[in-house]
């Protein structure tokens, strides 16, 4: 299952090659030169490194969770109301307004309750499943917030940028799993992502409170906003794992994120194979086999 989503993903690419076709001016007539856009996109080298791998790492975006229709905030159109997910995806934006950054994540939250694993999180966790019966083994590095890895059946998981059913204390510290719908009443029915909507304005009290016993601080959600540093003790992890595969899958990602940008390019670095599965060039693209 994994090749033959790797085999169409290889003819996708070729495909989306010829979308670099350069014409080439002559007297009378125009020659057009295809410029591949991957330093190899052959599947006999891959599938011989994909044989002999004891133990891989694949690499994930939201490349992955895009086919599962997870809207990703960023780029062009990418609002909710008037404001793009950097604007409230951090600690300032929350501290001056945490009922309207609880409705943003709130909306975020029922839209994936409704979402599921497309085929592509379906043959990750279908490889890893059938290589542990080799005695190899698969780690999936996510910095997607979606669990649809997690849904699809994938077990060795690390999520360098949390979850989005995940809530942590700004008390205490605590950090639970939370699949409430919705997380807390007064969230019921907000959330609305239309511009012309305004801010249910609630109550700091009225947001989603901790359980743990006498505390009944302010949760937020458990994920890594922009300007936070990612949490040391899964870095560590990462770092563990990049250092002991033999083969890297970069899927569904553009690279750019930092300090995920690196992982693959630090593999490749030691010379481990590292093979790219997305749609386009990346900045990545020409450190990888």
């Amino acid at each position: 299952m994994l090749m033959s989503l790797f085999q169409f993903t290889a003819r996708r690419l070729v495909s989306q090659a010829y979308c670099g076709l350069k014409a080439a001016s002559s007297s009378k007539t125009q020659k057009f030169r295809l410029e591949m856009a991957r330093p190899s996109s052959n599947m006999a080298d891959f599938r011989e490194a994909f044989a002999k791998a004891k133990h891989i790492a694949i690499i994930t975006g939201a490349g992955v969770s895009a086919e599962s229709g997870v809207p990703t905030f960023r780029g062009a159109g990418g609002f909710w109301r008037k404001w793009q997910a950097q604007e409230l995806a951090t600690p300032e934006a929350f501290a001056r307004n945490p009922s309207r950054v609880w409705e943003f994540y709130h909306y975020r939250r029922e839209v994936m309750l409704s979402k599921h694993p497309n085929p592509a999180h379906v043959a990750i966790a279908e490889c890893e499943r059938r290589l542990s019966k080799q005695g190899r083994s698969v780690v999936v590095i996510t910095q997607n917030i979606d669990e649809l890895h997690r849904k699809a059946g994938t077990k060795h998981l690390l999520e360098i940028h949390g979850s989005l059913f995940k809530t942590r204390c700004t008390n205490c510290g605590n950090i639970a799993a939370n699949y409430k719908s919705p997380i807390c009443p007064a969230l019921a029915g907000k959330g609305a992502p239309d511009p012309e909507t305004e801010d249910a304005t609630i109550p700091v009290e009225d947001l989603p409170q901790c359980e743990e016993d006498g505390c009944n601080g302010l949760l937020r959600p458990h994920v890594v906003w922009f300007g936070e540093t990612l949490d040391p003790d899964i870095l560590t992890e990462v770092e563990k794992e990049l250092d002991i595969c033999d083969l890297c899958l970069v899927v569904g990602t553009s690279s750019v994120v930092y300090p995920a940008a690196m992982f693959a390019p630090q593999v490749s670095a030691r010379g481990v194979p590292v093979a790219e599965f997305n749609m386009e060039a990346t900045p990545a693209t020409n450190r990888f086999r």
